[in-house]
């Protein structure tokens, strides 16, 4: 769709993000001669009425809310039958990418980033709009570094139930409240919790729980206590900690009672770090901690055991009808002598390029980050087929993992059927050679990999039943 002109005024220049969704495009407005951010609702949603509601209802919730820190709509229409919503367009990064990158920030700045989200966030409260997908994919950052909340996209009035329908739950598993996970009605402390997640995030590099599914995610914030931010960063204060743990409170009576609260508190902790900078405020922290490692964690990759994966059956029953039934792989590890060690640690894994040794158009390379990026939204997808075995052996997604040394990769799909093996290779381009047999992709499926030390992994797909196939997440551990 780049060079398309978009109801004969905005011209598509690149493509900047993709959800589940939608895709967002980097455009020129040739009326007002300036750079948009178009988001275009896909196609295969053009006959679901509840789709193009919601993404309309977006444009009119973030059409009220006029502050600096919130992303300006600026136009929404229709053309040939597919929905758009025109942005003002933010030269800059995410808060996501800006943890992926860069690790733990200092104290002062995650303090300033997350103050300037909560107000963004309060103004929209104190309008009767609560955003219900805080996470920092959502906060964008503009050339000075300055915020810009995004993606009121599944906002709702204050009275109105975390549920857009029974069975749907909205938001992200990393930073969704329990209340919200547990498909209860949900107000302004909903997303204070969110927030407190991404305060967490900031301060420590990780988020508090991770998981293989959005099931096993959100079990964790309904049930499990966080860790302790001390525990991760020890010179963060006890009263910059204790805000984050009243943050992530489970019952939202146990929270701050509203967002300007919560951004009071986190002003006067910043106040109370003086004048002093720690080095320079805008930096981050040299060396990002490992992924949901604990200060006691062992260095090293841990001996597999023998012992078979131990599989837990899950009975859910969530009000609303929200999740019911879901199954949970716990990885038991054993030291020589016999006693449990620590679960595998995650490692941390990245979508570099399709892999596509028999011609074709490269299997979308640029969208290759979307399959490890911690959104599961987002996705890295093939070319769609008619006769897939007839045109070629295989296409592949290229993962680099030089980082660590994965025993175990987990795929994530939306479009689950396909067939699909593991190949490794000391170097990206190959050769590369099996690792873990081709078997049925289901949405969350886990290859086992044996002992290697290859740096590079393909997803190697060898059957495309549908068509296509749609990657929303790869994980790794080791």
């Amino acid at each position: 769709m780049v060079g398309e002109l978009i109801a004969d005024r905005y011209e598509l220049e690149e493509l900047v993000g993709r959800g589940g969704m939608s895709s967002v495009y980097r455009a020129d407005d040739r009326l007002l001669e300036r750079k948009v951010a178009l988001k275009i609702l896909h196609d295969f949603h053009g006959a679901d009425s509840d789709t193009i509601e919601r993404f309309r209802r977006e444009a009119r919730a973030a059409a009220q809310l006029s502050h600096p820190a919130i992303v300006t709509v600026i136009d929404r229409g229709e053309d040939g039958g597919r929905q758009f919503i025109v942005f003002e367009y933010v030269q800059g990064e995410t808060l996501k990418d800006l943890v992926e990158r860069s690790g733990a920030l200092h104290v002062r700045r995650a303090l300033e980033l997350t103050i300037e989200t909560g107000r963004a966030l309060a103004f929209a409260h104190e309008r009767g709009l609560v955003h219900r997908d805080v996470k920092p994919q959502n906060v964008l950052l503009d050339g000075d570094g300055s915020v810009k909340v995004s993606d009121f996209g599944i906002a709702r009035s204050v009275d109105v139930s975390g549920m857009t329908e029974a069975g749907t739950v909205l938001g992200t598993s990393h930073y969704i409240a329990p209340e919200q996970a547990s498909g209860y009605p949900v107000d302004a402390k909903t997303d204070v919790y969110s927030l407190g997640v991404v305060l967490f995030e900031l301060l420590t590099g990780d988020v508090p729980f991770a998981g293989d599914n959005f099931v096993a995610v959100a079990m964790q914030h309904i049930h499990e206590q966080p860790p302790s931010v001390l525990d991760r960063r020890p010179d963060v204060s006890a009263r910059v900690a204790h805000a984050v743990e009243r943050a992530l409170a489970k019952d939202p009576a146990g929270r701050f009672g509203s967002m300007r609260a919560f951004v009071g508190e986190l002003e006067a902790c910043l106040a109370e770090l003086g004048t002093e900078p720690d080095q320079d405020s805008t930096m981050i922290v040299s060396k990002r901690p490992p992924l949901s490692a604990s200060p006691r964690a062992r260095p090293g990759r841990r001996r597999r055991s023998a012992r078979p994966l131990i599989l837990v059956v899950v009975a859910l029953a969530l009000v609303g009808g929200g999740i019911v039934g879901a199954f949970a792989l716990l990885d038991t590890v054993s030291s020589p002598s016999g006693e449990p060690e620590s679960p595998a640690q995650p490692i941390r894994l990245a979508g570099i390029a399709a892999f596509d040794p028999e011609g074709g158009d490269g299997e979308h390379d640029d969208e290759a980050a979307l399959a490890t990026d911690g959104d599961p939204e987002s996705y890295w997808t093939t070319e769609r087929y008619e006769d897939f075995s007839a045109t070629k052996a295989g296409v592949g997604l290229v993962l680099d993992a030089s980082d660590g040394h994965p025993a175990q990769l987990t795929v994530e799909t939306s479009t689950p059927g396909f067939t699909a093996r593991i190949d490794a290779g000391a170097q990206q381009g190959g050769p590369f050679e099996t690792v873990a047999d081709a078997r049925q992709v289901a949405e969350s499926t886990t290859f086992e990999l044996g002992e290697t030390d290859a740096k590079y992994f393909v997803l190697w797909i060898t059957e495309l039943p549908e068509g296509v196939a749609r990657v929303t997440e790869v994980r790794a551990r080791g």
